[in-house]
């Protein structure tokens, strides 16, 4: 949800590639109706490995709750990390009312948080990294 999101609210050329260390191999598909009923576009998604990715990224923003702990492919380098922790709304169990609340507000929580990062003074941020670290691992503290 956050690629899509981001890449659908972030200026032109701009672009978040979401992906993972166990990709599934599909997309979840309440997700996808969530987005859609949010107007937000998905055509071109699919899930995908970190090995996939066709570029070394600026920023990595882990957002599975669980992966805070997980060690970012070597490759990557001395890319600035941060982590906004979602609980996977799609390990909810319960009534189809609770699991789509579940959906809504990982939703809602990663949207602020993407409303956030864009609203941020990033050209005055962009030269002073331990400031835009601290900028970023604000927005993925509890509250924010």
């Amino acid at each position: 949800m956050a690629e899509a999101i981001f890449n659908y609210l972030a200026p032109v050329g701009w672009d978040a590639a979401s992906a993972g260390s166990q990709p599934t191999g599909r997309l979840n598909e309440r997700a996808l109706v969530l987005l859609h009923a949010k107007g937000i576009p998905t055509d071109g998604y699919y899930s995908k490995s970190w090995d996939d990715l066709p570029a070394t990224p600026d920023v990595v923003v882990t957002v599975c709750a669980g992966a805070a702990s997980e060690t970012c492919p070597a490759y990557l380098g001395p890319v600035l990390r941060t982590h906004w922790g979602v609980d996977d709304p799609s390990h909810v169990a319960g009534t189809e009312d609770e699991i789509g609340a579940a959906f809504e507000h990982a939703y809602a929580l990663l949207r602020a948080r993407i409303d956030v990062f864009l609203a941020m003074p990033l050209d005055a941020l962009e030269n002073d990294r331990a400031a835009l670290k601290s900028a970023l691992d604000q927005i993925g503290r509890p509250g924010t």
